[in-house]
């Protein structure tokens, strides 16, 4: 009996220790000196024993083992190929530069973007083929470009998934929402207001309304915008009228704006939004064709529409005041009439152009004035400026208050005591930074294009503004 007994103990106890045996081997890591595909064979064999590893489960090593093998390698090949493919995305970017902001942009039906440039995809196509450039959309020229700004950003997002495109790398397109810094919203609005404002044949509203309604109440359903109520939306509207009708629904998004004279502080403010250049109109010159001081026999210049509303009055003020100068172009200008050409001559000719509030803070003669490296003279006390927490203007840019501006005999005086040399620094300073407010397609590293996403992704930490902002009379003090 005694024996009998012994031996039944003895089987149970080797049955005990099997099994923990057992359990111990599922629980092992890649380190182990147990193959892994002898722990597999044992799960997928419909073994009766089954224990959930203690990993975490994002790592592909971590699927149950209870599932089969071939699943298991197809999800690691499937992840090695998505890597490699982001590699090859990004190739032409360098570690440093690569990705700063991850952006997440709506498929929005082609009526909010390039169809309202006529362009039609074939079947259900939503975007336009990058690699064909010559099939490319274009923008509409004259004074629609300036307002452009919708079209570059697009147009880069798209190519930031096009491994046969080089662009600037501030900012990559991320097919998964909850991966995103930023929701990019790709309407074309100040095209929209631009040419469809007004309602056509026997409409009652106009397009430009349909749209801004329509989008409004695709955002307010979509969980991206329930998640932050908006507040990581990123929405262009760059001209001072477009988005009228939306702009205070959507107002808890980020604006890429051109200023804030016509938005309550509520709706937009320098805290919350993005000032974006105008894209300029006259040619620029390049830094080895610009004229010296010697080489520009103008003093100041001003080219434009004189008679303004709002804070341009005192556009009318200057112009009486210095039409009589001697060494100052100040004249009616416009479009027509080769009117760009003659200004981007007549600045290119001038030490000094005028940036004078009209009916809004700021206008697109400054970009000219930078592109022709003409010395700007920004007279717009509520001016916001682009990327001013990178770059100080005091340093390429005089600043004169309004008040000052009308007192006789005040601007050219102040302007003709500048020196050679003073000039000179700022006219080498707008060289090396001209760059900053060009649009390319592609994009280039540290163009207007790549500064915005920059931009985005710096309103984290705003610190810079401020002291650049108190610079701006700060230099007229020790001329």
């Amino acid at each position: 009996m005694f024996p009998s007994r012994l031996l039944s103990l003895l089987i149970a106890f080797s049955i005990l220790l099997l099994i923990s045996s057992s359990l111990s081997l599922l629980r092992f890591d890649d380190d182990s000196s147990v193959p892994k595909s002898v722990l597999q064979f044992i799960v997928v064999n419909n073994s009766s024993i089954h224990s959930k590893p203690n990993l975490k489960t994002d790592d592909p090593r971590t699927i149950p083992l209870k599932r089969p093998v071939f699943e298991i390698e197809k999800r690691v090949v499937e992840e090695q190929e998505q890597e490699q493919e982001n590699y090859t995305r990004d190739k032409s970017c360098d570690d440093e530069n690569r990705g700063l902001l991850r952006v997440y942009m709506y498929d929005l039906p082609p009526e909010f973007h390039f169809g309202l440039l006529g362009w039609k995809g074939d079947g259900n196509r939503t975007w336009p083929d990058l690699n064909d450039r010559d099939k490319l959309p274009s923008y509409p020229g004259g004074l629609n470009l300036q307002h452009s700004i919708e079209y570059w950003l697009t147009l880069d997002l798209l190519a930031s998934n096009n491994p046969n495109v080089t662009r600037g790398c501030s900012a990559i397109i991320v097919k998964n929402s909850s991966e995103a810094d930023v929701m990019f919203v790709p309407f074309f609005s100040s095209l929209s207001y631009n040419r469809y404002s007004k309602p056509e044949g026997k409409q009652k509203i106009s397009l430009n309304r349909i749209l801004q309604e329509r989008l409004v109440e695709f955002l307010e359903k979509r969980r991206e915008w329930k998640r932050k109520g908006g507040g990581d939306h990123l929405i262009v509207a760059h001209h001072p009228n477009s988005m009228l009708f939306a702009r205070t629904k959507l107002g808890s998004a980020m604006f890429v704006l051109a200023d804030f004279g016509r938005y309550p502080t509520e709706v937009a403010n320098v805290e919350k939004d993005v000032i974006a250049p105008y894209r300029h109109m006259v040619r620029t010159i390049a830094a080895d064709d610009s004229p010296s001081f010697e080489e520009r026999p103008t003093l100041v210049y001003f080219q434009g529409a004189i008679y303004r509303k709002d804070g341009g009055e005192i556009r009318q003020e200057l112009y009486y005041l210095l039409k009589d100068e001697e060494d100052a172009h100040f004249a009616f200008g416009s479009v027509q009439s080769n009117g760009v050409r003659q200004a981007g001559k007549g600045m290119s000719s001038s030490k000094f152009c005028l940036n004078i509030a009209g009916d809004t803070p700021s206008s697109n003669r400054l970009f000219d004035a930078i592109a022709t490296h003409c010395v700007p003279v920004i007279i717009s006390d509520e001016i916001e400026l682009p990327f001013e927490d990178i770059l100080d203007y005091s340093e390429f840019s005089v600043f004169v208050k309004s008040s000052d501006a009308v007192k006789k005999g005040y601007l050219v005086n102040l302007l003709r005591s500048i020196e050679r040399d003073h000039w000179t620094k700022m006219w080498e300073r707008l060289k090396e930074i001209s760059g900053h407010f060009e649009y390319n397609y592609p994009s280039k590293r540290g163009d207007a294009v790549d500064m915005i996403w920059q931009t985005v992704y710096r309103k984290r930490s705003p610190t810079m503004l401020s002291v650049h902002r108190k610079n701006r009379y700060s230099r007229l003090q020790v001329l």
